[in-house]
């Protein structure tokens, strides 16, 4: 194990060098939550990966794969397919208002504050990602040390809200690359290939298992359709996602980074349900399903190489927890705290930022010692912003008839349908999300149909924003005269 622990180690003085170096480019307010909107083509394509395929999507799609075969590949692809019609429909649009958070676009389109609502539903689920995310780090640091649960959750979290706090998204943009690098050779160039040969590639597995593993609709119709619409529509309105969609150079960097995004996520998804079905045949007998990646790693790699696949798995928690911790901090700096004290103002400067970061940040790791289950935890949190949100959002973009107060009784109906029906049917169940998006929906039409239409100042304003035209968020200016967002 002395070849894990060197790998591992160097892995995380690596993540820490990289916060301390991202420290000096996260100067102003737009560096330290937007990345200075300076990223390039690969580095956004790189970032936008490693934020939607966290702990989930690694271990999480492993698992499905032990459990369904090759159809437990659906979580992820909803993923992939929700960051598609993002990037094609949506991006250029996203990148051209120039704003900070989901709240502050449904403020203006609609011509009032709704942040009091959609703000506390999107810290809800950035919360909940961002604890789901750390939850997952027992597993990789059980195995690799043998240490507690507990104790697994304060170090992993505690190296991402160290270098989340230091440097922000230039921190995370950062750190995102390199874990995207090491989770591409270890999960899919180094553990993919071992497995499937380990197992006796498709035709041994095939030969193992019942060919219920080898259909693309065995994990149930019904199933796929949740997933689409939790996940792929989650990825539409996620902070977590538009944050990264904020920090792009152009809108044209955007659509072609995120295109790009997709289909790596379509490869990855692919990838984890493989080896789990490889997983499946080699251990047939696993009391838990989500222990197929950790079993499959330390059985199967050699010294060295067994590191190097959990440093990838460790860079798939990493870079979602951090995204979502980042979009958590920028929702209460910008959207909550200035309701909730009169004297904090949306455009704080970074200091305030860095010490939102910090509470959160220890705050998401005391939950995530007291919450066990990833699955029903990321649930829960996409149920409610899909089912709160995603009408009201969507609205916005595409129905000009919408209105405010629509959009209020939207959120409201929507979120409360939402966690009546999670009460009732029980967390994993398929049927909230559809009772919520249902009440939502309704809600939405009728109450826009009867209150009075959107200003007309109102929809110039945020059409002369759609079109790169009118006036953005205030860039403050570094007060040394740097230019923000780049190394001296």
């Amino acid at each position: 194990m002395a070849g894990d622990y060197a790998v591992i180690a160097l892995y995380i003085a690596g993540m820490i060098a990289i916060g301390w170096y991202s420290l000096r480019l996260a100067r102003t307010r737009s560096d330290y939550l937007v990345a200075g909107r300076r990223l390039g083509g690969l580095m956004y394509a790189g970032t936008m990966s490693a934020v939607v395929l966290g702990g989930a999507s690694t271990i999480g799609g492993v698992g499905l794969g032990y459990t369904y075969g090759i159809s437990g590949a659906w979580l992820v692809l909803t993923i992939g397919l929700g960051i598609l019609a993002l990037h094609v429909v949506f991006a250029r649009r996203l990148v051209r208002l120039r704003l900070y958070t989901v709240s502050e676009m449904l403020d203006l389109r609609y011509g009032g504050s709704t942040s009091a609502i959609s703000g506390a539903v999107m810290w809800g689920y950035t919360l909940m990602l961002t604890v789901t995310s750390t939850l997952a780090f027992a597993t990789i640091f059980t195995v690799l040390f043998d240490l507690p649960g507990i104790a697994g959750v304060a170090i992993g979290g505690g190296i991402v809200v160290l270098y989340s706090v230091l440097g922000g998204m230039w921190s995370i943009t950062l750190t995102d690359m390199a874990q995207f690098v090491i989770t591409t050779i270890g999960f899919l160039l180094v553990l993919l290939p071992v497995a499937l040969t380990s197992a006796g590639g498709l035709g041994g597995m095939r030969t193992e298992l019942d060919a219920s593993f080898f259909s693309f609709d065995a994990i149930g119709g019904g199933t796929i359709l949740t997933y689409v619409l939790i996940y792929g529509f989650g990825l539409l309105i996620g902070q977590d996602i538009w944050q990264r969609v904020f920090t792009a150079r152009t809108p044209r960097v955007a659509t072609y980074g995120g295109i790009g995004s997709a289909v790596y996520c379509f490869v990855y998804g692919i990838a984890g349900a493989l080896i789990g079905t490889a997983a499946r045949t080699l251990y047939p007998n696993l009391a838990d399903s989500d222990n197929a990646f950790a079993t499959i790693v330390a059985d199967l790699l050699p010294s060295g190489l067994r590191g190097l696949v959990l440093a990838a798995a460790l860079s798939a928690l990493m870079s979602t927890a951090s995204g979502a911790l980042i979009a958590c901090s920028t929702v209460t700096t910008n959207d909550l705290l200035p309701r909730l004290l009169q004297r904090v103002r949306p455009d704080a400067g970074v200091a305030m930022n860095r010490v939102t970061t910090l509470v959160l940040g220890v705050l998401v790791i005391g939950v995530a010692m007291i919450v066990t289950d990833v699955v029903a935890a990321l649930t829960v949190a996409y149920n409610i912003l899909v089912g709160g949100l995603l009408v009201a959002i969507l609205g916005a973009l595409l129905w000009r008839r919408g209105t405010r107060a629509g959009a209020l009784a939207s959120m409201v109906t929507g979120s409360v349908v939402v966690i009546v029906s999670m009460v009732t049917r029980g967390l994993l169940a398929n049927e909230p999300i559809y009772y919520g998006l249902g009440a939502s929906l309704v809600a939405y039409v009728a109450v826009s149909l009867l209150t009075p239409r959107t200003p007309d100042t109102v929809l110039r304003t945020w059409n002369a924003r759609l079109s790169g035209h009118g006036d953005g968020p205030g860039e403050e200016e570094p007060a040394d005269g740097v230019v923000s967002g780049q190394p001296r």
